[in-house]
């Protein structure tokens, strides 16, 4: 049985609506075992827009906050570890062994990134020059997009979503269409 894939937007999955669809491989058999939705114009500027809106209201939690979510995305994962190392070997033909090492190097940048609060305090330089103060603020840049490569699928949308998040922006991944799956239940 083949599995149809979707895009995730706003918190749900949702259909592609430009018609055109990859097939996902199982390179260990070499068969057909998904098809994944290639995005258009109207799911990008949608995934945009819902992006757009909620880094607003996560832009204004504090760094603690979010830290908290990023560590309790963690706790959610230690408990799909092996299945996601699973479907990860499926799609990408590693071996589940080196699919556990691809993401427990992923996750190690999420932990990081969870320590972030203490960098993101800013800083201030009383008298740097003769009656001059100088004062830095962190703030999010808004929504910032990842394009990941087939060779890492669960280790570089890591890489790239965890700093983002915890940053207080919001994140868009363009994951390949080789190897999805995993990606995309992250996400979930």
């Amino acid at each position: 049985m083949v599995r149809e894939l979707t895009h995730f937007i706003g918190g749900k999955h949702a259909p592609g609506t430009s018609g055109l669809y990859a097939d996902v491989h199982d390179p260990n058999t070499g068969t057909v075992q998904a098809r994944v939705p290639l995005a258009g114009r109207a799911d990008t500027g949608t995934a945009i827009a819902d992006a757009e809106a909620a880094q607003r209201e996560w832009g204004q939690w504090n760094p603690q906050r979010r830290a908290r979510v990023l560590l309790r995305f963690l706790q959610l994962v230690e408990g799909e570890r092996d299945s996601l190392a699973r479907l990860l070997s499926a799609e990408h033909g590693k071996t589940v062994a080196d699919a556990h090492g691809d993401l427990q190097r992923g996750l190690e940048v999420v932990e990081f990134a969870a320590g972030i609060p203490h960098l993101l305090k800013g800083e201030f330089t009383d008298n740097a020059g003769s009656g001059i103060d100088v004062h830095s603020l962190r703030a999010p840049l808004g929504v910032v997009a990842g394009i990941t490569p087939f060779n890492f699928p669960a280790m570089i949308p890591l890489w790239q979503a965890a700093p983002a998040l915890a940053c207080g922006n919001a994140f868009i991944l363009k994951p390949s269409e080789r190897d999805p799956s995993v990606p995309l239940r992250l996400a979930e």
